[in-house]
């Protein structure tokens, strides 16, 4: 596959398409939900129906059959109305992904069926009160008797985790053991000794739902188990390298948004008798805004392209991940500055950006874990 910077027709439309939506059904009500915390489920039932959820779905299970770069395309317009309905949205694949990368055929058409047959939403299990960038080290446990499998353990800031209707969930065979003892399996939500504990008042993208899901001796058959009994900490990793891409394009889009309501109040506030985007100081943290957005987007695509040809490369993903991250919270910072008295207000939309874009140095891997990654590469290279 070669590196191409044009779209297709069918790119160009999704793009067009999800910035319609975000335009007309974001964007509108987005501080609304960052107020209340409410869950904004008609909103994404009518994102389900315009064809914005499940795109890396294959087409034989109902889905667009979309890659990850077209599925970056349409995280980047969602995450410029709001980064709290993007992660609701993007963390319907991140649940389904475990199938994508380890699951049987028979999981599959029953699971991701379920998603692209109605509105419907999925939650991936991985995080735990002592377990949350060190995978390895999780304790929800599982044990086996004859031909079925009891789960039983805590895990926490679980995106959808209270309105998901399936989860994917990591559990270990024995905590000694660390990765190696690590399995996955897919788990309803509505099965005995499954429990939702109760929704995260957070400091941002609060219109994500975000809870424990706790699982109390709960019993799933032999079919649940996704790949072998010693694969969950590999399809983990997997599922990180595949979906941190779309962290990256997430931050693409809240740059865009902060240079977008950077640049029109210069335009239009005035100091000293002059709009201040006459300044020079101004000048340069709009320039750097401009800057941030072409290389985290750049980044982005290359970490995409890099997943569509087939070679997960942990690198390219993390890197994206962590500059795009990193690049956000300072673009946001800096647009709070920019606004100054007025920033520090909800009367305007930037201290909502710079809330909402902290989370991307955290979930999914922190910048400083995406760092390590990228150090071990390196020192592992041979020369």
């Amino acid at each position: 596959m070669s590196f191409d910077l044009s779209y297709t027709e069918e790119q160009h439309a999704l793009v067009q398409t999800a910035r319609d939506f975000t335009k007309n059904e974001i964007i509108p009500v987005a501080a609304k939900y960052d107020e209340t915390g409410e869950f904004p489920r008609d909103i994404l039932d009518h994102a389900w129906t315009t064809g914005l959820l499940n795109i890396e779905v294959p087409e034989q299970y109902g889905g667009l059959g979309g890659s990850c770069l077209d599925h970056c395309l349409i995280l980047e317009e969602l995450a410029y109305g709001c980064l709290g309905f993007e992660t609701s949205l993007a963390a319907n694949m991140l649940g389904a992904m475990p199938l994508l990368i380890a699951g049987t055929q028979e999981q599959k058409k029953q699971y991701l069926s379920r998603l692209t047959a109605k509105s419907s939403l999925a939650a991936y299990c991985c995080s735990e009160p002592e377990a949350g960038s060190d995978v390895a080290g999780l304790v929800t446990r599982v044990e086996k008797h004859g031909d079925e499998y009891v789960i039983s353990g805590q895990k926490r800031w679980i995106t959808n985790g209270g309105v998901a209707d399936w989860y994917t969930v990591l559990a270990t065979f024995d905590r000694s053991k660390r990765h190696k003892g690590i399995a996955c399996f897919v788990v309803d939500a509505d099965a005995k000794g499954v429990k939702r504990g109760r929704k995260e008042d957070k400091l941002g993208q609060r219109a994500s739902n975000t809870t424990d899901v706790i699982f109390e001796e709960v019993v799933v058959p032999k079919s649940a188990l996704i790949g072998a009994e010693d694969g969950g900490f590999k399809i983990a990793m997997k599922t990180f390298d595949r979906s941190r891409p779309w962290i990256a394009a997430a931050a693409a889009g809240v740059i865009r948004r902060a240079l977008f309501e950077s640049r029109a109040y210069a335009l239009e506030r005035k100091t000293f008798g002059v709009p201040i985007a006459q300044h020079q100081a101004i000048q340069f943290m709009l320039a750097e805004m401009a800057i941030a957005y072409e290389n985290t987007r750049m980044m982005c695509h290359k970490s995409a392209w890099s997943v569509d040809r087939g070679d997960l490369n942990s690198v390219y993903s993390a890197v994206a991940k962590a500059y795009g991250a990193d690049a956000a919270m300072k673009a946001t910072t800096d647009a709070v500055q920019i606004f100054g008295g007025y920033g520090y207000t909800k009367e305007y939309p930037v201290e909502k950006l710079m809330r909402d874009a902290k989370l991307l140095q955290i979930y999914e891997g922190t910048s400083q874990i995406q760092r390590m990654v990228i150090a071990r590469n390196l020192l592992a290279q041979v020369s």
